[in-house]
């Protein structure tokens, strides 16, 4: 297994007033980003930028996977004053492209799908031209709890398979791969105008055809989007890294993916989820 990480993962440091404006606000609304509680590589950047992917629902997950940095632990009481909080965060931060996800909340009856939709019309009543991307999790597979989001209306639904079905037993033991494949199905069975998108991670011990295969089965459900990023043990507890994926082959990837038909691919070791997302506006309709 590899154990030092190679030059192309060295992140620049950077230090500026905005940063520390969005981590103020952040704070003072007491609301969570999952760029700091998944230790994303690219915080520190995206702050900089004004830019932030807000989580709502508290920031204890009720799942285990051995790839997140995200605490497992008994849910938080549900904020009702969150959808608002978010939406003058927005407001606050100008911006103009938005992105929301949340831990699992299997404790929850429909997963806070219904939470996620208030969320969204919040931010909507503010600018309904603001555009909202929402990175969800399944939901149990519960269709109705999916509706509830797709009818409040966000640009893009995002869920992640995050890794090939032969690994999820070791790293996503309480997620099932094909559940995932029709929730992004079943996005484009309710409403075929929001852009649907999925991620993985690589460097867990895949194989290069597995990836291909992955890709095939996320065309099968019409998948808009996708995101390949390299996988970095938040800690020595964690799954650990089998490989440190070179850009060549993250290139590669990219290119192999658009000619299977995604509408934008965005792919290289330091890609997260909402790394950039706004890139993708001029696919919105």
């Amino acid at each position: 297994m590899e154990s030092r990480k190679p030059e192309w993962l060295n992140i620049k440091l950077r230090g500026n007033r905005e940063i520390n404006n969005v981590n103020n606000l952040v704070k003072g609304l007491s609301l969570n980003t999952v760029c700091k509680e998944a230790n994303c590589p690219n915080l520190m950047e995206c702050f900089s930028k004004r830019t932030a992917t807000f989580m709502i629902l508290g920031s204890n997950c009720t799942r285990n996977c051995t790839f997140c940095n995200v605490t497992t632990g008994k849910p938080e009481v549900v904020d009702l004053e969150e959808p608002l909080k978010v939406a003058n965060a927005v407001k606050e931060l100008g911006l103009k492209y938005v992105v929301i996800t949340s831990v699992t909340r299997d404790d929850l009856p429909d997963g806070g799908a219904e939470h996620f939709a208030k969320v969204i019309e919040s931010i909507k009543e503010l600018n309904e031209s603001i555009i909202v991307e929402v990175l969800i999790p399944d939901f149990k597979g519960d269709k109705t709890a999916l509706s509830k989001v797709v009818e409040s209306k966000p640009e893009v639904i995002n869920h992640n398979v995050e890794t090939i079905p032969k690994l999820y037993s070791t790293v996503r033991p309480m997620a099932i791969y094909e559940r995932s494949l029709k929730l992004l199905e079943n996005v484009k069975s309710m409403d075929k105008n929001i852009l649907t998108k999925s991620g993985i991670m690589v460097g867990l011990g895949e194989k290069e055809g597995e990836v291909i295969d992955l890709f095939k089965d996320l065309r099968k459900v019409d998948c808009d989007i996708l995101t390949i990023g390299q996988y970095l043990a938040p800690s020595k507890k964690h799954h650990p890294v089998v490989e440190y994926i070179h850009p060549d082959i993250f290139e590669n990837y990219k290119n192999k993916a658009l000619k299977m038909g995604f509408k934008f691919v965005a792919s290289g070791p330091l890609v997260r989820s909402s790394y950039h997302a706004d890139q993708v506006i001029d696919l919105i309709k």
